[in-house]
């Protein structure tokens, strides 16, 4: 069974908040709850990267583990739901997300502050209802179309990536592997092995003035 995961590339994001508008619009995310967010690390000085945070679908989610009213499920591929119409609003999931990915509608104390929000991989919700009333609460339910969460599919860069943790992992580790090298990757050094330190097994580097 897949296990839908995000991953994004802190060296492809451009910042261009592509993923936030996407979330928003495909999910009519209230004003004052951002689902997404783009957060630049280094502003300003060499090194400087961003990268879109949202819900990550732990699998072992800290905010299922602290949940007075046990409000949040996971579905069969490893998303991580909230049912609105159980939570009581009290916060104690902001408190326990590294991610900051728990979201309320108002501003105040805990428990005026309206039902908690969050990203659902566009997989809706976990009630049963009309169609309507599961948009109303959780937005889109791509994944039952077959689709992708919209953030990703409208990411320029493809520097967020969604998915089968697997298939994603892979994604990104072969974009690592060949990182930086530029014409190494096809040229003399992969094939032969850097000079000084000649591959295992394979011919040494010709050396001008022989014949």
């Amino acid at each position: 069974m897949a296990r839908m995961k995000f991953i994004c590339d802190p060296n492809r994001c451009i910042e261009c908040n592509g993923c936030v508008t996407a979330c928003k619009n495909a999910n009519d995310v209230p004003w004052g709850v951002n689902r997404r967010r783009v957060v630049t690390l280094n502003d300003g000085v060499p090194g400087e990267r961003s990268i879109s945070v949202a819900c990550m679908h732990c699998s072992d989610a800290p905010c299922m583990a602290v949940c007075p009213v046990d409000c949040f499920v996971r579905s069969d591929d490893g998303v991580v739901l909230h049912d609105k119409d159980q939570c009581i609003g009290c916060g104690y999931c902001l408190y326990a997300c590294p991610f900051g990915a728990p979201q309320f509608p108002q501003a105040g104390a805990f428990g005026a502050r309206g039902k908690m929000d969050k990203c659902t991989f566009c997989q809706g919700g976990p009630g049963k209802g009309s169609e309507e009333a599961q948009y109303n609460k959780y937005g889109q339910n791509r994944i039952a179309e077959g689709k992708l969460p919209l953030c990703a599919e409208m990411c320029s860069t493809k520097a967020l990536l969604a998915g089968d943790g697997e298939v994603i992992s892979n994604i990104f580790r072969e974009r690592v592997t060949v990182r930086g090298k530029g014409a190494e990757v096809v040229g003399w050094a992969t094939a032969y092995g850097a000079p000084g330190g000649p591959k295992s097994g394979a011919a040494p580097a010709p050396t001008e003035g022989k014949k």
